[in-house]
């Protein structure tokens, strides 16, 4: 019988090397599932990975796909050093499109060039406002975190359901749940013409920067870290464990609103039941891919941005099912998990 056993001294150079083992596992594992469906692996593997950046379109939307992802998992990445576990980041990207939407939808008809910055302020409110809920039902009543923001996230769908199909359903929309498009004026501008790519990444790219000078420079990111690797030792420093509860759920809140903001004010443009594609739940790959780095998380979120795309061309050219995109996803999740596992212990054979 095999047992793990913690590792004194797990190896940093293995921790960052385990997500490109977990790449080349997922790769492999690849083959062989389009193998099974009886689809060649290298021109699947082309149509995946490849064919999506032959032409600045795909470029543009790979840009598009992983700017969302980059910026939830920047945030989420604060929480996690911290061993707060914020698993709920999808509600909280609805809440914040559901605050910014608000505004666009009030002031329907209206040119005033302040629509977009109420937009973005509105939605980082109400993203930091959804995960302030599960701190305050951890501080007072000791609630699990990850229970909570998944639980909300429910809530947050149901929500934004009811808004569409009742007060905020557009009343020209055929019966559909959506809201009305929305004016110029309440939409980001676009960058690259011909594309949907807008002044939104200008947010994505700020708080990349903001989060690694916080982790590089901060005295707080450090407590957050010493919090979380050795809680004994934070409380012997006297390190505020309330503070980080708070500090972590609702900034990871903030950022998911940020997000949710950026896709209805965005490639949207409007509010409806399909405004992410899971980029709350697949943000927490990208931040654990990224080795909760701030660059790290760059890298990641254009990864994952190119399985999604990837997975849309393969349902158009290989007559593959929409999961793909999940499977290939939860594959890379189960191979970092399982890399780590194996940095961070040893087997053991008892004699």
């Amino acid at each position: 019988m095999h047992l793990l056993e913690p590792r004194a001294q797990p190896s940093q150079i293995m921790r960052w090397t385990a997500p490109l083992i977990a790449i080349a596992a997922t790769l492999v594992v690849g083959s062989l599932l389009f193998w099974a469906l009886g689809k060649p692996a290298l021109a699947s593997f082309q149509v995946f990975f490849i064919e999506p950046l032959t032409s600045s379109n795909g470029w543009s939307e790979l840009l598009i796909k992983a700017c969302p992802l980059i910026l939830i998992a920047q945030g989420l990445a604060i929480g996690f050093k911290a061993r707060i576990y914020n698993i709920g980041a999808e509600g909280q990207l609805i809440v914040g499109a559901l605050f910014g939407g608000g505004v666009a939808i009030y002031f329907e008809g209206s040119d005033s060039s302040l629509i977009i910055p109420a937009m973005v302020l509105a939605g980082a409110v109400g993203g930091a406002l959804w995960g302030a809920l599960p701190a305050l039902l951890k501080t007072r009543f000791n609630a699990e975190e990850t229970l909570t923001t998944l639980m909300l996230t429910y809530v947050a769908t149901f929500i934004l359901s009811y808004m569409v199909n009742g007060p905020w359903r557009d009343p020209e929309g055929m019966n559909f749940p959506q809201s009305v498009m929305f004016g110029d004026s309440a939409l980001f501008g676009i960058l690259l013409e011909g594309s949907r790519v807008n002044t939104s990444v200008f947010i994505t790219l700020f708080a990349v920067l903001a989060f690694w000078l916080f982790n590089a420079k901060s005295f707080l990111a450090y407590q957050l870290e010493v919090g979380g690797q050795a809680p004994a030792a934070s409380r012997y420093a006297g390190f505020s464990a309330q503070r980080t509860i708070w500090f972590s759920l609702v900034m990871s809140g903030l950022t998911a609103g940020l997000a949710g903001v950026g896709e209805v004010a965005g490639p949207v443009g409007q509010l409806n039941l399909n405004i992410s594609p899971g980029y709350g739940f697949a943000a927490i790959i990208v931040a654990y891919l990224g080795r909760l780095h701030a660059l790290g998380i760059v890298l990641a979120g254009f990864l994952m941005a190119l399985i999604y795309l990837g997975g849309e061309a393969a349902q158009v050219s290989l007559q593959m099912p929409a999961a793909i995109t999940g499977i290939f996803q939860g594959m890379l999740l189960f191979f970092l998990l399982g890399a780590d596992a194996f940095i961070d212990n040893r087997l053991r054979t008892p004699i």
